[in-house]
This record gives C-alpha cells, structure tokens and sequence, in this order.
C-alpha cells in the first residue's frame, strides 16, 4: 500500500467524507438484506454532523482519505452504544475496523465512564458477527430495527476493552 492507515477522532471537516464512505459501505449490507432503506443508507448528512459534533467518532485515514469511521455514544445508564463501523470496500480484511473498534472503546471507557459496550449487527451479517465475537462480544439477544431488519445485540464488559483482534 506504501502508507499506514492512522486511527484518528474525527472532526467537523470529516463529516461529509464520512457521510459518503458509510454510503459506499452499506451497499453491501443492503444487497444481502434485500433492502435500501436500512437506517445508514438514509441518515442524513445533518445527522452525522451532529453526531461527529457530540459523539465520540472516530476515523481511519489512509494518507488524506478516510477510509473507515465508527461511532458511539453514553447512554444513561452507563453503558455505550457502538454503531455505524465501516471500513472501504478495498482495504477489508486488514485489520482496521478492529483498530477502530479498539480506539472507540478505549475513549468510551476512558474518557466517558462507560461500564459496557453494546452494538447490533444484521443477523445475517458473518463477517461483522465474526469480528465482534473476535473482540470479545457476546450476543445477548435480537432485535428487529426500524428498518425491517432482524439485528443481534452483542456486548462485553468495558473492562475488556484491550482484547485484542
């Protein structure tokens, strides 16, 4: 490849790159799930604006390219939800969406007081379901999202943040 990729907090100015690369990322998942609605294929550019603004949003960056973004956020009750990781088509398999997941979970832990991690995925998701369960998490139940598709709740305590992928 000739350059790393650096994990790195988003900012304002990523919002829009985001945006884009999360498009191009969840084309996938629509195609498996049949359906072009699922909730990151119709958030607005607004909202991930917000989100970048007050959510801890990180970004991988291959030279001046972002490449791969994931956010979180606190919920009242201490636990962290994680969303919306993707990481371009070209560069899967390398190991960033595990960085990314990592660096997520360092500042939730950290910064943010969180005592769990939370996520969902497709149910028919294994590339997803596979990493997740690399880095510690356990599905704890299902779901079905505002978009008609079944997801799994994964989690793991926020003491385990280090595990490695």
């Amino acid at each position: 490849m000739g350059m790393s990729v650096t994990i790195s907090v988003a900012t304002e100015q990523d919002a829009e790159d985001i945006f884009r690369l999360q498009y191009l990322c969840f084309q996938s998942e629509a195609q498996l799930y049949g359906n072009y609605r699922i909730e990151p294929l119709v958030e607005t550019l607004d909202a991930v604006r917000r989100e970048v603004a007050v959510d801890c949003v990180f970004v991988a960056r291959l030279g001046d390219e972002v490449v791969g973004a994931v956010r979180g956020k606190l919920t009242e009750e201490g636990s962290a939800v994680i969303a919306r990781l993707c990481v371009h088509p070209r560069l899967r398999g390398h190991g960033i969406g595990a960085r990314l997941l990592r660096a997520a979970e360092a500042a939730l832990a950290e910064d943010r007081g969180a005592t769990l991690f939370r996520l969902r995925t497709g149910h028919l998701s294994e590339g997803n379901l596979s990493l997740y369960r690399r880095v510690g998490y356990e599905a704890v139940g299902r779901v079905k999202g505002t978009d008609g598709v079944e997801l799994i709740v994964l989690e793991k305590p926020a003491t385990r943040y280090a595990t490695t992928a």
